[in-house]
């Protein structure tokens, strides 16, 4: 120490600054995750940051508040251009009334009784005359991205003789083109001109936790545009039952559940996280219940927007086999040698379980065989085999870890599209 030089010293001071800003800064992140929970939710939910405000008086350097209801208002505030209402239209016919008098030109009435005498009945009839524009639907969309996509429900454009329109946050009324109407899930992407638009950032639906808070904002009965609600996210991986189409019911998979009002007419609005990310599109509520709603998830919808803007359609993956989860109770029932895996096997009608001439059938495989990984991802009820293909792209090739007559193979299968009618 005696033969340090003065340049030498203080580099050596900084230094031990240095390493004991790193270890109390590592020190303090390791207690604060580590605190009871009312500490870390407190600091959590309250934020402080250091602005000028000149408007409301605060003085240079003055401490703001942030609370969760600051957020949301902010969010909102910065969403709500990017909401539209979609409005379809189409020409339907104009019936008018007009009456007739039965005895007035019969015959029989005529010779028989002066006109003069005839009864003066009025029966009402009814005619076309002619058509006329009408608004015939609404629902919720919002933009994707500055240059005019938006999506929303296929429910909500199901109609392929109507025209739509967007009705703007600003009063602005733009015509809206489909590009694309989803075939597996309730989804539509539509596009609008009239230069850059504000859009809603897309989030990961896969992150999602229950009872975290979101907000969803829709055309509420088709006439309260921009209704705001507020609530939790109270269920994942849900499987329902949706009825209200054109096309009948349908079953949606994978979908969120959500305490936030969700209201007819909200159908293809965005569910926000509190960042401001949509993180799934409202689609249907549960009759009888109070605050239960459903959303797609928005990991879902990504592909199919990103198949529009390449190829100009939404397609599909396509294995060709049917099958069952393999469960606890599913492994017992069957007395299977596997605890994981789907096990191919038979439709409820008989239908084969592996379809002919499909990727599954030109790979050998069969009814009774389990396919235990796809692409290197192990099959179980969070990783469904559907939702697996569903993130591939037509063309595809991946590797199936089967087990078949108990022994275990690899085998390399190359998706095709999926047919329109399976």
């Amino acid at each position: 120490m005696e033969n340090l030089t003065k340049t030498q010293l203080v580099l050596l001071v900084l230094l031990i600054s240095f390493v004991t800003s790193l270890v109390t800064g590592i020190v303090s992140v390791v207690l604060v995750n580590q605190a009871p929970a009312p500490i870390t939710q407190t600091i959590n939910r309250v934020i402080e940051k250091v602005t000028t405000d000149k408007a409301s008086g605060a003085g240079d350097g003055a401490a703001l508040i942030i609370t969760s209801e600051d957020l949301v208002t902010k969010l909102v505030s910065d969403t709500l251009p990017a909401v539209v209402s979609v409005i379809a239209s189409k020409d339907v016919p104009v019936i008018e009334q007009y009456f007739i008098n039965p005895f007035e030109n019969d015959p029989f009435f005529n010779q028989v009784i002066p006109p003069e005498l005839l009864p003066d009945f009025r029966v009402p009839q009814y005619r076309q005359n002619g058509t006329e524009k009408k608004q015939i639907s609404s629902g919720t969309g919002f933009f994707v991205s500055s240059d005019g996509f938006l999506i929303t429900n296929r429910h909500v454009v199901e109609d392929k003789t109507a025209e739509y329109t967007v009705l703007m946050n600003d009063g602005r009324k733009l015509k809206a083109k489909v590009l694309a109407r989803d075939p597996v899930q309730d989804l539509a992407v539509l596009k609008t001109e009239g230069g850059e638009f504000s859009y809603v950032p897309l989030g990961d639906s896969d992150k999602l936790k229950v009872g975290q808070s979101v907000v969803a904002i829709g055309n509420a009965l088709g006439e309260f545009q921009n209704t705001v609600s507020v609530g939790v996210i109270s269920g994942l991986r849900r499987t329902v039952v949706a009825s209200g189409a054109a096309s009948g019911p349908e079953v949606l998979q994978e979908v969120i559940q959500t305490d936030a009002g969700i209201n007819l007419g909200n159908s293809g609005g965005p569910l926000l996280d509190l960042a401001g990310r949509a993180i799934g599109i409202n689609t249907a509520v549960a009759q009888g219940a109070e605050n239960i709603g459903f959303a797609l998830p928005m990991n879902s919808v990504k592909k199919s927007i990103s198949d529009v803007r390449e190829f100009g359609k939404i397609s599909y993956a396509f294995l060709g086999a049917r099958y069952l989860t393999i469960t606890p109770e599913v492994k017992e029932e069957k007395k299977l040698s596997a605890d994981y895996g789907v096990l191919l096997t038979k439709g409820e009608n008989g239908e084969q379980a592996v379809v002919k001439d499909s990727p599954a059938a030109k790979a050998g495989l069969r009814d009774g065989d389990i396919i235990l990984e796809f692409d290197g991802v192990r099959l179980n009820k969070d990783n469904s085999l559907s939702k697996l293909i569903g993130q591939k792209r037509v063309g595809d090739k991946v590797k199936l870890k089967v087990l078949k007559d108990n022994k275990e193979t690899v085998i390399e299968v190359e998706l095709t599209e999926r047919p329109v009618n399976f």
